[in-house]
Formats: C-alpha cells, sequence, structure tokens
C-alpha cells in the first residue's frame, strides 16, 4: 500500500473479532516499533506484549475496579472521564476484544520516555495497517501507572523496577465497519520564504 494512502485508512478500532494474529504479521508489527525514532537514539522502550486473552482482562478487570473507585473532576481529560463513568456501571473492556495488547513502558525519570513511546506505537499502528491488521492506543494503564497493583500485575509479567508504562496498545482483525475518517482539526500554519514552493 502507498504510505499516503496508507496513513489516511489507519483507523482506532473498537471491537474485534477473537482471530489471533499470524506470528509472523506480529513479529514485523513488533520489529517496526524498534525502529521508530528516539531521543538521542536511547531506544528504551520495552514492548510487554500480552496474547493470553484471560491474562488480558484479568488485567483489565484490576483497572476498571481502580477507576471505578475514582472521581470525575472539572476539566479532566474527556477519555479518562468517559473510562471511570464506564468502570462505575461494570466491568469495561477498554481493550475492545482484541487478542494482542502490547504495553509500551520506558524508564522512570528518562525525560523523552512518553515521546519514545508513543512514535513506536505509532510505527506499529502504520506497519499493522499495511498487513491489515487493526489497532488502537490504549491510555488506561499510562493513567495507573503508578497505582501499586497495577504495578505489583505488570511486575509479575515482566514490567522492570525502574521502568513505568508510557502507552499501549491493541492489535487484531476488525469486528466493525468504520466510514472514512473527516479531518476537522489539527492547524498547519506555513512561515518562511518557501511557502509558495509548497
Amino acid at each position: 500500500m502507498e504510505f499516503a494512502q496508507l496513513v489516511t485508512r489507519r483507523r482506532s478500532v473498537r471491537a474485534y473479532h477473537a482471530r489471533a494474529v499470524e506470528a509472523d504479521k506480529l513479529e514485523a508489527i513488533l520489529r517496526a516499533g524498534t525502529y521508530a525514532p528516539s531521543g538521542g537514539n536511547n531506544q528504551s522502550c520495552h514492548f510487554l506484549v500480552i496474547t493470553d486473552r484471560a491474562l488480558i482482562m484479568e488485567l483489565v478487570n484490576i483497572a476498571t475496579d481502580i477507576f471505578a473507585q475514582m472521581q470525575i473532576l472539572e476539566g479532566m481529560y474527556r477519555s479518562l472521564a468517559n473510562t471511570i463513568r464506564r468502570a462505575q456501571k461494570g466491568r469495561f473492556d477498554f481493550t475492545y476484544g482484541a487478542p494482542v495488547l502490547v504495553i509500551v513502558a520506558n524508564q522512570v525519570g528518562y525525560g523523552n520516555a512518553m515521546a519514545d513511546s508513543a512514535m513506536a506505537l505509532e510505527n506499529m499502528f502504520l506497519q499493522a495497517a499495511d498487513l491489515g491488521v487493526s489497532s488502537c492506543y490504549i491510555n488506561q494503564f499510562h493513567w495507573l501507572a503508578e497505582d501499586a497493583a497495577i504495578v505489583r500485575a505488570l511486575r509479575a509479567i515482566g514490567l522492570g523496577e525502574t521502568e513505568t508504562v508510557c502507552a499501549g496498545g491493541v492489535f487484531g482483525y476488525s469486528d466493525q465497519k468504520l466510514p472514512p475518517l473527516k479531518r476537522f482539526g489539527n492547524i498547519i500554519t506555513y512561515v518562511g520564504q518557501e511557502k509558495e514552493k509548497l
């Protein structure tokens, strides 16, 4: 697929078939993440790749129990507030039934940790789209990165003692039909003498 087409076709999918992502495709997706830019070529992202659906749901249930106890504050990020509301109504599978969950961790105190992790996931999302695999960015584990219960659960599956959760993503085969994505935001301002040549 041409890159311009790939970028405009990638979508955030929030409903998945149970079908597993083939090992070769998952390996290619993860490899793309390892080639993302990183501050000073630090390459300190740690990808926790979870393909056991029962374990994914165990982590989701720990998280939703925590979210259900939280209060919605004025001015709170809309997606976080929505997660809290849904958790308070009962179990909320914010991985949307996806067969693969990737949690991206990085070093505590590393100033470029969030940017590096997000760039790695974007590489993975684009590679997934090229392979016909759907994806979605998942923030929930990052929002709970300092919660003791989440930290314990993630340390049990490989999160390092000096690492913190920066981002997450799910991968699988879409179980929803999505219309073309319209652009309504993101401002572009040209500055300089080269504008006429663009």
